[in-house]
């Protein structure tokens, strides 16, 4: 598939005109202009990159990218090292960021919900809808211990669980990723719970404060699904060969 073309349809699928971001979405570096092979992943670290030249990838495409804003501009170090890597095998890096987080069938909090099983009502925040994240239920009504251990076992992964692990829990927010700063936005919700992937010192005291269950399962752990999801449509779409590489990440 030509690349111009990928992107073309990628940037109409995500939209990514209407999306402010923190990097520039699509096109980051620049390799083949056939596509055929392709690696998808979460990040786009030298270990990913390595496994795509060892399988004979030309194409990565990712959540998180490059040359994020205001971020050290200058190519030395780890990203010098990166884009060595990547212009010597004439690789091309695509990164959807925030597009991917919002798209409501490929997107990382669809996938999310689809995982663990949650009722989507709706967005997260019905007057700002450029927040990523949904509002919704649980499979079931859960206590806290109960949904503690529904998300360990759907994500392999322990989340950290701010709440009365006896209390019951129905209804619940959620955002991919490092969004702990919308709590206070669940909580104008009035959810149960909220769920996110990393968590700081004051959303502790917001949630005990307000009896709010916090869970924090992981930036990684929560934002496996949207490149895994989008690559799958690709390989289907247009006969792509397209293979999911998880670099585990414990934060």
């Amino acid at each position: 598939m030509d690349r111009r073309q990928l992107i073309k349809h990628l940037d109409t699928l995500l939209q990514t005109a209407r999306i402010r971001d923190y990097c520039p979405n699509g096109l980051q570096v620049e390799g083949k202009e056939q596509v055929s092979k392709i690696i998808t992943g979460v990040t786009a670290n030298q270990a990913l990159i390595d496994i795509a030249i060892e399988r004979g990838a030309d194409t990565i495409l990712v959540h998180h990218g490059y040359f994020w804003k205001g971020e050290d501009q200058r190519v030395i170090g780890i990203k010098k090292e990166r884009l060595k890597a990547l212009l010597a095998h004439d690789i091309n890096l695509i990164g959807y960021h925030l597009p991917l987080d919002v798209h409501p069938v490929y997107g990382n909090n669809i996938q999310l919900a689809d995982v663990l099983g949650l009722q989507v009502d709706g967005p997260i925040d019905e007057s700002d809808l450029s927040k990523p994240g949904n509002i919704g239920r649980l499979p079931r009504p859960m206590s806290g211990k109960e949904f503690r251990a529904w998300i360990a076992e759907c994500l392999q992964r322990e989340p950290l669980h701010i709440g009365e692990d006896g209390d019951m829990i129905e209804t619940i927010a959620w955002c991919t990723g490092g969004a702990q700063g919308y709590l206070q936005t669940a909580i104008d919700a009035g959810v149960d719970a909220y769920l996110t992937g990393e968590i700081n010192e004051p959303a502790v005291h917001l949630a005990r404060e307000t009896g709010t269950h916090f869970f924090s399962a992981g930036h990684h752990a929560t934002e496996r699904y949207g490149a895994k999801a989008l690559g799958e449509y690709l390989a289907e779409e247009f006969n792509l060969n397209v293979e999911f590489v998880d670099i585990d990440n414990p934060v």
